[in-house]
């Protein structure tokens, strides 16, 4: 059973600072998920060519960060267990 007093993000952040967390990790999921954000951009400059490269998020990673937020605030009672298939 999930205790939002002994989590991982009891105690210093306020409700607010949460949802906005939330809000945030949703937004960052919808981004990943729809393609929306690169990793990886080249362009050219008078002086010569540039790369940027940006950390790819793991897309499991961030679903059980929003769940982890969501079961903090209340949202959610726990979160949702790992889907396991057996053959």
């Amino acid at each position: 059973m999930f205790d939002p007093n002994s989590s991982l993000l009891a105690g210093a952040l306020t409700r607010d600072q949460l949802t906005a967390a939330l809000t945030t990790a949703q937004q960052a999921y919808l981004d990943l998920s729809s393609g929306a954000k690169g990793v990886s951009f080249s362009y050219a400059q008078g002086d010569g060519t540039r790369a940027v490269s940006y950390q790819q998020t793991d897309i499991a990673q961030l679903t059980a960060f929003i769940q982890l937020l969501q079961a903090q605030l209340g949202i959610v009672r726990r979160p949702r267990r790992t889907l396991r298939f057996r053959y």
